[in-house]
């Protein structure tokens, strides 16, 4: 006999916590559900025409039973409301050791780039135990990133980042899906997520290209570009310095502050013009279009790293959610 599971296997450390709160809910909905039915068919027999039931004195008002309902439904809803908020909010920040990871999406694969340059294509492997952050965008359409072991989902997007980080609690190959539709073949984007012992995932990571890391494809690029010429400290170009910008608090021109994640780069990069640093006059020219998604991220990766003249590695910045401005 086979078995039937009402839900995929958990293996991630925020899936227990998601199903927690998902069985709540379904409990807390059907016992609602059971106490409304029971009620009314109580009410319906008790009070049905012809019934002995007595009606001389019906009663004017029931004040306890109104703050009852008012008061008890409201604390339930607002106590589930901040267990769901605070398990959504840690998705949002993650360990500073996370492993990065970098994928784009298109019509219709996962690529998935390790920051030691190894490249994937549908398949992700990562280590047991270790706590993994994927900084995503897409090529073309809306896609999501979904993992339903590990009760992880996220929207990718074309021109900006989400990010959402997991940490594998058991190891096995698991299912990943988009679960948004994008186009004609959207139900064949599906993929693995293979979960590894971190020392046969140290031995899988020696296996491939590891001479050329994203660090030093960002490094070469940001030379081949000319933006030594301008953003080094001994350039004689007006240009502000980006050695260990990443996670900084930046001043712009109108007054206001901004940290230095991955949009920020992504965005002064593309649209400098949008923040310009305090001080600095907008000379900046656009790389849109001239530059791909990958070389995008590349260069963000060596802004963050210590190549960057050798300081020590930013800890992840937290990436803005869909639709925060």
């Amino acid at each position: 006999m086979t078995d039937v599971a009402l839900l995929p296997p958990a293996a991630s450390s925020i899936a227990a916590r998601t199903d927690a709160l998902f069985y709540t809910l379904v409990g807390v909905s059907a016992a609602v559900a059971l106490l409304l039915a029971t009620l009314a068919v109580v009410f319906c027999v008790r009070y049905r025409r012809g019934s002995r039931a007595d009606r001389s004195r019906p009663p004017t008002d029931a004040r306890g039973l109104e703050w009852t309902w008012t008061i008890v439904p409201m604390l339930a809803f607002v106590g589930l409301f901040a267990w769901a908020a605070r398990d959504y909010a840690r998705l949002t920040r993650p360990p500073a050791d996370a492993l990065p990871v970098y994928v784009v999406a298109k019509q219709w694969v996962w690529t998935l780039q390790h920051a030691d340059g190894r490249r994937e294509i549908d398949q992700l492997h990562v280590p047991l135990g270790k706590p993994v952050r994927l900084l995503m965008t897409s090529q073309d359409v809306i896609h999501s990133f979904y993992v339903p072991a590990f009760r992880i989902k996220q929207d990718v997007l074309p021109g900006r980042y989400t990010a959402i980080w997991f940490r594998p609690t058991k190891a096995g190959t698991y299912h990943l899906l988009c679960a948004e539709y994008c186009g004609t073949d959207h139900a064949s984007m599906a993929g693995g997520v293979v979960v590894m012992p971190p020392e046969r995932y140290s031995r899988w990571l020696a296996e491939g290209d590891r001479s050329v890391g994203m660090a030093r494809q960002g490094q070469a690029l940001f030379r081949e570009r000319g933006c030594v010429g301008c953003h080094d400290a001994r350039a004689t170009v007006h240009a502000p310095d980006l050695r260990n910008i990443f996670g900084r608090r930046v001043f712009t021109q109108d007054g206001r502050s901004v940290v230095a994640d991955e949009t920020y780069l992504r965005d002064s990069i593309l649209e400098p013009a949008k923040d310009v640093v305090a001080g600095y006059e907008p000379v900046m020219p656009s790389f849109a279009g001239q530059l791909s998604e990958q070389d995008l991220m590349a260069l963000i990766q060596y802004l963050r790293s210590d190549l960057n003249d050798g300081g020590r590695q930013a800890p992840a910045a937290r990436t803005p959610e869909p639709g925060t401005p």
